[in-house]
C-alpha cells in the first residue's frame, strides 16, 4: 500500500543540511571550505549508512549507535560556531529517532530542546508542529502493529475478524449480517488498474453465484465519493455494497486488516471462517464454487 517515509525523511534531512552548509560556505577562506566540504562527506556517508541498515530491516536505536555518534560529534563541533548548522543537525537526529527509530519519546525530547535552544527559527517552528503530531504519530503506530496482527491472522480456517461499517446508502454493513452466506470482503479503487482489469471476472463470478448464496462487500480505497457514483453507474452487474469514506490508502477497513497493495480479497465461508485471500481469476471462480456445494 504505502513505503514508509523514513528513507526520503532522512535523505531530505541530509540534503537540506548539506545545502546549508553550502550556503554558508560563501565568502569563507580555504580551511573553513575545507570543513563544510568534511562535513558534506560525512551527511553522505551517513544517509547511506542509515538507508542501508534500513533496507536490511534495522529499527533499534543499538543498530544506529555509529550514525547517532556521528550526529553528535558534527553537532558538538558546531554548537558554537554556527548555530544555524547546528539546529540543522539537531533537527536530523531528531528526525532519525521519529521517522527511522520510531522514538518518539526521545524523538519529542530532541524537539523540544531545539524549541528552547533555538527559538524563532524555522526549525523551531517545525518542532513545535511535529511535537503536536507525535500523539497522533503514536496513535498510528498502535493501529499499524494492530493491523498486522490482524493481517497474520487472516489465515484459511481461522475466523473472519468482522467489522460494522454503513454502505454509501448508510445501511448496516457487515459480514456477520450476511450469516449462512459465503462473502468476499474486496478491497479496491476506481484509480486502481490491475482492479478493474480483475472486475469483469468479479461481476461473472457474482453473476453466476449469487442467487446460490455468493455476497460481495466491496471497500473502495477513493477519495472522491464522485468518481466512485460515476463508476459504479457505469458498470453493469456491479450491484454490490459499497463502503467507503474517502480516506483512500487510509481508509478504516483498509487500515484494519493492514491492506498494503489492491485489489485484496477474502472470501469467507458460510461458517464464519476464512476460506483464502487474494483470490482472483479462475481461482476466485473455483473456490466459490467449492464453498457453495459445500454449504
Amino acid at each position: 500500500m504505502k513505503i514508509r517515509n523514513a528513507l526520503c525523511v532522512v535523505a531530505a534531512m541530509c540534503l537540506f543540511a548539506q545545502t546549508g552548509l553550502q550556503a554558508q560556505s560563501t565568502n569563507t577562506d580555504s580551511s573553513s571550505e575545507n570543513a563544510d566540504s568534511s562535513m558534506n562527506s560525512k551527511l553522505q556517508q551517513l544517509q547511506l549508512s542509515v538507508q542501508a541498515k534500513f533496507q536490511d530491516g534495522k529499527h533499534t536505536e543499538a543498530d544506529y549507535t555509529d550514525e547517532l555518534k556521528t550526529l553528535d560529534t558534527l553537532i558538538a563541533a558546531k554548537k558554537d560556531a554556527k548555530t544555524d548548522e547546528a539546529v540543522q543537525l539537531t533537527y536530523m537526529k531528531a528526525m532519525l529517532y521519529l521517522e527511522v527509530l520510531e522514538d518518539y519519546s526521545k524523538g519529542a525530547d530532541i524537539m523540544r530542546q531545539i524549541v528552547t535552544n533555538y527559538p524563532n527559527t524555522q526549525y523551531s517552528d517545525s518542532a513545535t508542529k511535529i511535537i503536536a503530531k507525535i500523539p497522533l504519530m503514536i496513535e498510528a503506530k498502535k493501529k499499524e502493529a494492530e493491523a498486522k496482527k490482524i493481517q497474520a491472522g487472516l489465515v484459511a480456517g481461522a475466523p473472519f475478524p468482522d467489522f460494522a461499517a454503513a454502505d454509501l446508502d448508510g445501511k448496516p454493513l457487515s459480514v456477520a449480517s450476511r450469516k449462512g452466506k459465503v462473502v468476499l470482503l474486496d478491497f479496491w479503487a476506481t484509480w486502481c488498474p490491475p482492479c478493474r482489469a480483475e472486475l469483469p471476472n468479479v461481476i461473472a463470478v457474482y453473476q453466476k453465484h449469487h442467487s446460490e448464496g455468493f455476497e460481495i462487500i466491496g471497500v473502495s480505497l477513493d477519495s472522491e465519493r464522485d468518481t466512485l457514483d460515476t463508476f459504479l453507474k457505469k458498470q453493469d452487474g456491479m450491484t454490490w455494497p459499497q463502503y467507503y469514506d474517502g480516506q483512500g490508502w487510509t481508509n478504516n477497513l483498509a487500515v484494519k486488516y493492514g491492506v498494503e497493495s489492491i485489489p485484496f480479497t477474502v472470501l469467507v465461508g458460510a461458517d464464519g471462517k476464512i476460506i483464502d485471500k487474494d483470490l482472483r481469476g479462475d481461482d476466485l471462480e473455483n473456490a466459490v464454487a467449492k464453498a457453495l456445494t459445500a454449504k
